[in-house]
Protein backbone atom coordinates (compact mmCIF):
# COMPACT_ATOMS: atom_id res chain seq x y z
CA UNK A 1 0.00 0.00 0.00
CA UNK A 2 2.64 2.23 0.69
CA UNK A 3 4.59 2.37 -2.47
CA UNK A 4 1.35 3.23 -4.54
CA UNK A 5 0.95 6.44 -2.06
CA UNK A 6 4.38 6.66 -2.80
CA UNK A 7 3.62 6.35 -6.47
CA UNK A 8 1.12 8.73 -6.81
CA UNK A 9 3.10 11.67 -4.68
CA UNK A 10 5.86 11.14 -7.58
CA UNK A 11 3.27 11.24 -10.18
CA UNK A 12 1.91 14.46 -8.73
CA UNK A 13 5.08 16.03 -8.00
CA UNK A 14 6.12 15.76 -11.61
CA UNK A 15 3.03 16.88 -13.08
CA UNK A 16 2.85 20.18 -10.93
CA UNK A 17 6.88 20.33 -12.01
CA UNK A 18 5.69 20.41 -15.58
CA UNK A 19 3.02 22.03 -15.55
CA UNK A 20 4.91 24.79 -14.13
CA UNK A 21 7.62 24.92 -16.16
CA UNK A 22 5.38 25.13 -19.41
CA UNK A 23 2.21 26.51 -18.07
CA UNK A 24 2.92 30.39 -17.24
CA UNK A 25 -0.54 31.21 -16.25
CA UNK A 26 -0.20 27.95 -14.30
CA UNK A 27 2.68 29.76 -11.80
CA UNK A 28 1.61 32.10 -9.40
CA UNK A 29 -0.86 29.53 -8.09
CA UNK A 30 1.95 27.01 -7.81
CA UNK A 31 1.54 27.84 -4.47
CA UNK A 32 -1.59 25.06 -3.20
CA UNK A 33 -0.18 22.22 -5.57
CA UNK A 34 3.51 22.80 -4.14
CA UNK A 35 2.01 22.61 -0.26
CA UNK A 36 0.03 19.73 -1.05
CA UNK A 37 2.89 17.61 -2.51
CA UNK A 38 5.27 18.59 -0.25
CA UNK A 39 3.05 17.46 2.62
CA UNK A 40 2.38 13.98 0.85
CA UNK A 41 5.92 13.73 0.29
CA UNK A 42 6.85 13.99 3.53
CA UNK A 43 3.95 11.79 4.95
CA UNK A 44 5.71 8.74 3.10
CA UNK A 45 9.42 9.76 4.68
CA UNK A 46 7.96 10.10 8.19
CA UNK A 47 5.76 6.67 7.79
CA UNK A 48 8.71 4.68 6.33
CA UNK A 49 11.02 6.03 9.22
CA UNK A 50 8.33 5.13 11.68
CA UNK A 51 7.93 1.68 10.65
CA UNK A 52 4.73 2.50 9.64
CA UNK A 53 5.15 0.82 5.90
CA UNK A 54 8.26 -0.17 3.89
CA UNK A 55 8.92 0.70 0.25
CA UNK A 56 10.64 -1.16 -2.01
CA UNK A 57 13.92 -0.90 -3.07
CA UNK A 58 12.23 0.16 -6.74
CA UNK A 59 10.65 3.40 -5.00
CA UNK A 60 14.03 4.55 -4.35
CA UNK A 61 14.87 5.70 -7.60
CA UNK A 62 10.66 6.55 -8.12
CA UNK A 63 11.60 8.99 -4.37
CA UNK A 64 15.02 10.74 -6.69
CA UNK A 65 12.35 11.35 -9.14
CA UNK A 66 10.18 13.29 -6.93
CA UNK A 67 13.32 15.00 -5.00
CA UNK A 68 14.20 16.72 -8.30
CA UNK A 69 10.56 17.85 -9.09
CA UNK A 70 10.09 19.17 -6.38
CA UNK A 71 13.58 21.03 -6.17
CA UNK A 72 11.91 22.42 -9.45
CA UNK A 73 8.46 23.54 -7.81
CA UNK A 74 10.86 25.21 -5.16
CA UNK A 75 12.54 27.32 -7.71
CA UNK A 76 9.60 27.72 -9.39
CA UNK A 77 7.62 29.41 -6.48
CA UNK A 78 10.26 31.17 -5.17
CA UNK A 79 10.48 33.14 -8.23
CA UNK A 80 6.59 33.20 -9.66
CA UNK A 81 4.54 33.24 -6.39
CA UNK A 82 3.33 35.90 -4.64
CA UNK A 83 5.95 36.67 -1.60
CA UNK A 84 2.85 35.84 1.45
CA UNK A 85 2.31 32.78 -0.33
CA UNK A 86 5.90 31.68 -1.11
CA UNK A 87 6.97 31.81 2.61
CA UNK A 88 5.60 29.20 2.93
CA UNK A 89 5.26 26.56 0.62
CA UNK A 90 8.56 26.87 -0.59
CA UNK A 91 10.20 25.59 2.61
CA UNK A 92 7.65 22.93 2.94
CA UNK A 93 8.79 21.28 -0.62
CA UNK A 94 12.68 22.38 0.62
CA UNK A 95 12.11 20.47 3.71
CA UNK A 96 10.52 17.46 2.12
CA UNK A 97 13.85 17.17 -0.64
CA UNK A 98 15.80 17.09 2.81
CA UNK A 99 14.38 14.72 4.75
CA UNK A 100 13.53 12.39 1.42
CA UNK A 101 17.03 10.76 1.87
CA UNK A 102 15.95 9.17 4.97
CA UNK A 103 13.73 6.41 2.91
CA UNK A 104 17.42 4.97 1.47
CA UNK A 105 19.83 5.96 4.64
CA UNK A 106 19.53 5.11 7.90
CA UNK A 107 21.06 7.31 10.19
CA UNK A 108 23.28 6.03 13.39
CA UNK A 109 22.58 9.01 15.64
CA UNK A 110 20.32 11.99 15.27
CA UNK A 111 23.20 14.09 14.49
CA UNK A 112 24.15 12.07 11.45
CA UNK A 113 20.47 12.36 10.70
CA UNK A 114 20.04 16.27 10.69
CA UNK A 115 23.57 16.49 9.01
CA UNK A 116 22.78 14.00 6.32
CA UNK A 117 19.08 15.67 5.68
CA UNK A 118 20.89 19.37 5.76
CA UNK A 119 23.05 18.19 2.92
CA UNK A 120 20.37 16.48 0.30
CA UNK A 121 18.42 19.68 0.95
CA UNK A 122 21.35 22.30 0.01
CA UNK A 123 19.94 21.09 -3.66
CA UNK A 124 17.03 23.21 -2.83
CA UNK A 125 18.91 25.82 -1.17
CA UNK A 126 20.61 26.01 -4.55
CA UNK A 127 16.90 25.97 -6.45
CA UNK A 128 15.55 28.54 -4.32
CA UNK A 129 18.59 31.17 -5.01
CA UNK A 130 18.42 30.40 -8.75
CA UNK A 131 14.81 31.36 -8.39
CA UNK A 132 15.13 34.57 -6.41
CA UNK A 133 17.74 35.39 -8.46
CA UNK A 134 15.82 35.45 -11.94
CA UNK A 135 12.60 37.00 -9.61
CA UNK A 136 15.20 40.03 -8.92
CA UNK A 137 16.03 40.41 -12.37
CA UNK A 138 12.27 40.22 -13.08
CA UNK A 139 11.89 42.88 -10.66
CA UNK A 140 14.76 45.00 -11.97
CA UNK A 141 13.45 44.18 -15.72
CA UNK A 142 9.64 45.64 -14.38
CA UNK A 143 11.24 48.76 -12.78
CA UNK A 144 13.74 49.64 -16.29
CA UNK A 145 10.42 49.68 -17.93
CA UNK A 146 8.45 51.49 -15.93
CA UNK A 147 11.06 54.12 -15.28
CA UNK A 148 11.17 54.29 -19.40
CA UNK A 149 7.58 54.57 -19.80
CA UNK A 150 7.75 57.58 -16.68
CA UNK A 151 10.54 59.09 -18.77
CA UNK A 152 8.56 58.89 -21.60
CA UNK A 153 5.62 60.12 -20.12
CA UNK A 154 7.39 63.22 -18.63
CA UNK A 155 8.85 63.79 -21.94
CA UNK A 156 6.14 64.00 -23.60
CA UNK A 157 4.05 65.83 -21.34
CA UNK A 158 6.95 68.52 -21.39
CA UNK A 159 6.81 69.05 -25.51
CA UNK A 160 3.29 68.99 -25.22
CA UNK A 161 3.65 71.75 -22.13
CA UNK A 162 6.18 74.01 -24.31
CA UNK A 163 5.31 73.96 -27.75
CA UNK A 164 1.41 73.76 -27.09
CA UNK A 165 1.25 76.40 -24.25
CA UNK A 166 3.29 78.40 -26.98
CA UNK A 167 1.02 77.93 -29.60
CA UNK A 168 -1.99 78.46 -27.73
CA UNK A 169 -0.64 81.53 -26.22
CA UNK A 170 0.18 82.90 -29.77
CA UNK A 171 -3.63 82.19 -30.76
CA UNK A 172 -5.10 84.16 -27.55
CA UNK A 173 -2.61 87.66 -28.80
CA UNK A 174 -3.49 87.36 -31.80
CA UNK A 175 -7.46 87.21 -30.94
CA UNK A 176 -7.28 89.90 -28.38
CA UNK A 177 -5.09 91.91 -30.87
CA UNK A 178 -7.95 91.49 -33.75
CA UNK A 179 -10.47 92.11 -31.53
CA UNK A 180 -9.01 95.88 -30.34
CA UNK A 181 -7.59 96.65 -33.72
CA UNK A 182 -9.60 94.82 -36.19
CA UNK A 183 -6.59 93.88 -38.15
CA UNK A 184 -7.79 91.27 -40.56
CA UNK A 185 -4.90 89.40 -40.38
CA UNK A 186 -5.27 88.16 -37.02
CA UNK A 187 -7.94 85.43 -38.02
CA UNK A 188 -5.40 84.03 -40.10
CA UNK A 189 -2.45 84.01 -37.69
CA UNK A 190 -4.81 82.35 -35.08
CA UNK A 191 -5.34 79.78 -37.36
CA UNK A 192 -1.56 79.58 -38.35
CA UNK A 193 -0.75 78.83 -34.58
CA UNK A 194 -3.86 76.34 -34.45
CA UNK A 195 -2.41 74.57 -37.18
CA UNK A 196 1.16 74.26 -35.39
CA UNK A 197 -0.47 72.82 -32.32
CA UNK A 198 -2.35 70.25 -34.19
CA UNK A 199 0.56 69.11 -36.10
CA UNK A 200 2.66 68.84 -32.69
CA UNK A 201 -0.22 66.41 -31.58
CA UNK A 202 -0.31 64.88 -34.76
CA UNK A 203 4.00 64.23 -34.17
CA UNK A 204 3.20 63.19 -30.88
CA UNK A 205 0.71 60.47 -31.45
CA UNK A 206 2.16 59.22 -34.50
CA UNK A 207 5.16 58.57 -32.16
CA UNK A 208 2.77 56.44 -29.54
CA UNK A 209 0.97 54.52 -32.58
CA UNK A 210 4.52 53.62 -34.30
CA UNK A 211 6.90 53.50 -31.37
CA UNK A 212 9.12 55.64 -32.66
CA UNK A 213 11.77 57.57 -31.08
CA UNK A 214 11.13 61.25 -30.25
CA UNK A 215 12.69 63.87 -32.80
CA UNK A 216 13.99 66.87 -31.93
CA UNK A 217 11.30 69.46 -31.81
CA UNK A 218 12.94 72.54 -33.29
CA UNK A 219 16.20 74.25 -34.94
CA UNK A 220 18.07 77.59 -35.38
CA UNK A 221 15.71 78.48 -37.87
CA UNK A 222 12.61 77.69 -35.59
CA UNK A 223 13.98 80.36 -33.46
CA UNK A 224 14.02 83.13 -35.85
CA UNK A 225 10.19 82.12 -36.90
CA UNK A 226 8.96 81.85 -32.90
CA UNK A 227 10.96 85.77 -32.64
CA UNK A 228 8.94 86.92 -35.74
CA UNK A 229 6.04 85.72 -34.53
CA UNK A 230 6.01 87.11 -31.64
CA UNK A 231 6.56 90.22 -32.47
CA UNK A 232 3.56 90.14 -34.94
CA UNK A 233 1.69 89.28 -32.11
CA UNK A 234 2.54 92.22 -30.35
CA UNK A 235 2.77 94.37 -28.07
CA UNK A 236 6.55 93.24 -26.97
CA UNK A 237 8.89 93.27 -30.63
CA UNK A 238 11.66 90.82 -29.85
CA UNK A 239 15.30 91.82 -31.28
CA UNK A 240 17.36 88.81 -32.20
CA UNK A 241 20.59 88.77 -32.58
CA UNK A 242 21.79 85.40 -34.15
CA UNK A 243 24.62 84.99 -36.89
CA UNK A 244 22.81 83.34 -40.16
CA UNK A 245 26.34 81.30 -40.12
CA UNK A 246 25.66 79.65 -37.00
CA UNK A 247 26.00 75.95 -36.81
CA UNK A 248 25.19 73.73 -33.96
CA UNK A 249 24.50 69.99 -33.14
CA UNK A 250 20.71 69.48 -33.89
CA UNK A 251 20.16 68.16 -29.94
CA UNK A 252 21.66 71.67 -28.75
CA UNK A 253 19.70 73.88 -31.43
CA UNK A 254 16.57 71.69 -30.39
CA UNK A 255 16.98 72.84 -26.71
CA UNK A 256 17.66 76.04 -27.32
CA UNK A 257 14.44 77.20 -29.50
CA UNK A 258 12.78 75.09 -26.49
CA UNK A 259 14.42 77.22 -24.03
CA UNK A 260 13.22 80.50 -26.21
CA UNK A 261 9.81 79.05 -27.05
CA UNK A 262 9.63 78.80 -22.64
CA UNK A 263 11.30 82.37 -22.14
CA UNK A 264 8.93 83.79 -24.86
CA UNK A 265 5.73 82.08 -23.65
CA UNK A 266 6.83 82.93 -20.30
CA UNK A 267 7.13 86.70 -21.16
CA UNK A 268 3.48 86.48 -22.91
CA UNK A 269 2.03 85.06 -19.90
CA UNK A 270 3.77 87.39 -17.09
CA UNK A 271 4.89 90.17 -18.48
CA UNK A 272 1.99 91.54 -20.58
CA UNK A 273 3.07 95.02 -20.16
CA UNK A 274 6.57 94.22 -21.54
CA UNK A 275 7.68 97.04 -24.26
CA UNK A 276 10.77 95.06 -25.23
CA UNK A 277 12.30 91.40 -25.58
CA UNK A 278 15.85 91.29 -26.72
CA UNK A 279 16.90 87.75 -27.27
CA UNK A 280 21.00 87.17 -28.27
CA UNK A 281 21.69 83.29 -29.56
CA UNK A 282 25.71 83.23 -30.39
CA UNK A 283 28.83 80.85 -29.63
CA UNK A 284 31.14 81.34 -27.68
CA UNK A 285 33.99 79.91 -25.72
CA UNK A 286 33.16 76.27 -26.74
CA UNK A 287 29.31 76.82 -25.74
CA UNK A 288 26.21 78.18 -27.58
CA UNK A 289 24.73 81.35 -25.16
CA UNK A 290 21.17 82.36 -24.99
CA UNK A 291 20.63 85.23 -23.32
CA UNK A 292 16.75 87.04 -23.05
CA UNK A 293 15.70 89.95 -21.11
CA UNK A 294 12.27 91.85 -21.37
CA UNK A 295 11.48 94.69 -19.47
CA UNK A 296 7.62 93.92 -18.03
CA UNK A 297 8.20 91.71 -15.26
CA UNK A 298 7.06 93.39 -12.21
CA UNK A 299 6.95 90.32 -9.45
CA UNK A 300 7.62 86.89 -10.02
CA UNK A 301 4.55 85.04 -10.47
CA UNK A 302 3.95 81.59 -8.34
CA UNK A 303 5.60 78.22 -9.71
CA UNK A 304 3.06 76.04 -10.45
CA UNK A 305 2.90 72.33 -9.70
CA UNK A 306 3.57 68.88 -12.22
CA UNK A 307 7.31 69.49 -13.16
CA UNK A 308 6.72 71.87 -16.24
CA UNK A 309 8.39 75.14 -17.48
CA UNK A 310 10.85 76.01 -16.42
CA UNK A 311 12.12 73.12 -13.58
CA UNK A 312 10.87 71.07 -16.58
CA UNK A 313 13.85 72.71 -18.66
CA UNK A 314 16.27 72.59 -16.00
CA UNK A 315 16.66 68.92 -15.72
CA UNK A 316 17.16 68.86 -19.94
CA UNK A 317 19.85 71.81 -19.45
CA UNK A 318 21.41 69.47 -16.76
CA UNK A 319 21.47 66.55 -19.07
CA UNK A 320 23.96 68.28 -21.30
CA UNK A 321 25.85 69.38 -18.68
CA UNK A 322 24.75 73.30 -18.92
CA UNK A 323 23.18 76.33 -17.23
CA UNK A 324 19.89 78.16 -17.02
CA UNK A 325 19.98 81.02 -14.98
CA UNK A 326 16.40 83.31 -14.28
CA UNK A 327 16.71 85.90 -12.74
CA UNK A 328 15.05 89.55 -11.74
CA UNK A 329 17.07 92.32 -13.52
CA UNK A 330 16.65 96.30 -13.31
CA UNK A 331 13.35 96.87 -14.79
CA UNK A 332 12.53 93.49 -15.99
CA UNK A 333 13.95 89.55 -16.28
CA UNK A 334 16.62 87.94 -17.47
CA UNK A 335 16.82 84.22 -18.66
CA UNK A 336 20.59 82.94 -19.60
CA UNK A 337 21.35 79.75 -20.63
CA UNK A 338 24.94 78.09 -21.86
CA UNK A 339 24.63 74.78 -23.61
CA UNK A 340 27.96 73.08 -24.77
CA UNK A 341 29.04 72.59 -27.73
CA UNK A 342 29.46 68.79 -28.61
CA UNK A 343 33.10 67.99 -28.38
CA UNK A 344 34.48 71.47 -27.62
CA UNK A 345 37.51 71.30 -25.39
CA UNK A 346 37.02 75.24 -24.55
CA UNK A 347 32.93 74.92 -22.63
CA UNK A 348 33.97 75.68 -18.89
CA UNK A 349 30.39 76.02 -16.93
CA UNK A 350 30.75 79.32 -15.14
CA UNK A 351 29.07 78.15 -11.89
CA UNK A 352 31.24 75.97 -9.40
CA UNK A 353 29.75 72.81 -10.71
CA UNK A 354 28.23 71.38 -13.76
CA UNK A 355 25.14 71.05 -12.91
CA UNK A 356 22.34 73.48 -13.95
CA UNK A 357 21.02 76.41 -11.30
CA UNK A 358 17.55 78.46 -11.51
CA UNK A 359 16.50 80.79 -9.04
CA UNK A 360 14.17 79.76 -7.08
CA UNK A 361 11.66 82.16 -7.83
CA UNK A 362 11.61 82.06 -11.55
CA UNK A 363 8.76 82.17 -13.43
CA UNK A 364 7.28 79.10 -15.35
CA UNK A 365 5.12 78.95 -17.90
Amino acid sequence: MMWIVAGISVVVAVAVAIAGLSWPRFRPHLSTPTLLVAGVSMAVTLAHVAGVGRLTPAADVLGLVESLALMVLVGLVVRYVPSRRAVLSAPAAGLAVAVWVLRVFAPASLLEGVGVCAFWGLGALVAAAGGGYLRFLDVRQERAVADGRLALRLRLAGDLHDYLAHDISEMVAHAQAGQVTGDPLALARVEAAGQRALSMLDRTLDMLHHDRPLAPGGDLDGIRAAAERFSAAGPAPVHLRMDPALVVPPETAALAHRIVIEGLTNIRRHAPRAGRVDLSVRASSGALEITMTNDGVVRAPNTRHGGSGLPALTSLVQAQRGELIAEAVSGGWSLTARLPLAHSPEWSPASSSQTTRKVSAAPSA
